[in-house]
């Protein structure tokens, strides 16, 4: 089984960190009494600019209501893109398609976004669906992982993972509690469409070798969302950091071994972007250096944390433009809500 496609899709709104703190300001105006502080969330944040659903004077939204409204809209118009450039990508056509994925934390849809989406691209009337909803950061990893699954199990299909992120649609306008001002300049919106073929369809693209779950009991509260009438009220507590550091390092160390390698055989890793705080908690507990991250650093960067579809960004840029080495080990990893992370062995 194996990775035949990644392929992203932004929406058409970008603006610059000064673009939105402006716009920011403008809407908090005198609420916010320091407003020196979220200057310096930005600032720390290193992200250069977002993309967003909608054109910013669009924002805020007046409810709950409106803001899940569109975000169905834009998931299916970014979806159908991202979609159709991981078909083109891999050659396949949507009949090989036996199974789709779809993850996303940032709304809701009954029926849900791919159950649309079939219908809009007149794809397969059996394909098989796998909504998923909660995971957040960890859900790209999650999807692969799940695709590969089912790839094992039918390996004369593929499976298509979509994820669509719109954080900007889940800001709390008048949340200022430290983690919605952390949010504020972080999250972006963005999509991402991956496809994962089976072995029989003998396609080029790394290798999925082995996947593995791990769970941490009790940290319920360590991230994730309170849903209210106002909506998606974000969860981010300080302690992200410290628990990367306690778990991520072990877990790996123990996947690896299972297949008789060690970290020093991984030569590339794909890992969440996360934010600065987590992507240095993962270096320290991977012992990551000389610009092993490069690759996240530089998608936060260009775009900001876009959750569940984070992943799946860095993982296009290291196969479009900096493709490890034929025959090499790699390593996809994502963390999130519950809490918990996914481990993807890849050979590339």
């Amino acid at each position: 089984m194996r990775i035949v496609a990644a392929e992203t899709a932004l929406p058409p709104h970008y603006y610059s960190q000064r673009e939105l703190l402006s716009a920011f300001r403008k809407h908090w105006g005198a609420r916010l009494d320091r407003f020196d502080v979220l200057e310096k969330l930005h600032a720390a944040a290193q992200v250069d600019g977002r993309y967003l659903a909608l054109p910013v004077e669009e924002y805020p939204l007046a409810s709950f209501g409106q803001a899940n409204d569109r975000w169905i809209e834009a998931a299916l118009a970014l979806g159908e893109t991202a979609i159709r450039r991981a078909l083109a990508s891999s050659g396949l056509a949507p009949a090989q398609i036996g199974a789709f994925v779809f993850v996303s934390i940032t709304g809701i849809s009954s029926p849900s976004i791919e159950a649309r989406l079939i219908n809009r691209m007149s794809l397969s009337r059996r394909m098989k669906r796998i909504p998923i909803f909660g995971l957040g950061c960890v859900a790209g990893a999650a999807g692969i992982a799940r695709a590969a699954d089912y790839v094992k199990a039918y390996p004369r299909e593929a499976c298509l993972l979509l994820s669509v992120e719109l954080c900007s649609l889940t800001v709390q306008p008048n949340d200022f509690s430290p983690a919605n001002l952390v949010s504020t300049g972080l999250f972006g919106d963005g999509a991402a469409a991956v496809i994962v073929a089976g072995a029989e369809l003998d396609l080029p693209g790394p290798a999925i070798a082995a996947t593995r779950s791990n769970f941490y009991a009790d940290t319920e509260r360590v991230m994730g969302w309170d849903i209210s009438e106002k909506g998606f009220k974000i969860v981010l507590s300080r302690e992200v950091p410290d628990v990367v550091r306690a778990n991520l390092g072990r877990d790996a160390d123990e996947f690896l071994a299972e297949h008789h390698l060690s970290r020093s055989d991984v030569k590339s890793w794909v890992l969440h972007t996360g934010g600065p705080k987590v992507l240095e908690a993962t270096a320290d507990a991977l012992g990551l250096k000389n610009g092993a991250l490069d690759a996240s650093w530089d998608c936060l960067k260009r775009t900001g944390n876009l959750s569940s579809a984070s992943v799946l960004f860095v993982l296009e840029e290291v196969m479009k433009n900096r493709r490890p080495q034929q025959g090499t080990w790699g390593m996809l990893a994502a963390m999130g809500p519950g809490f918990c992370s996914e481990l993807v062995l890849m050979r590339w």
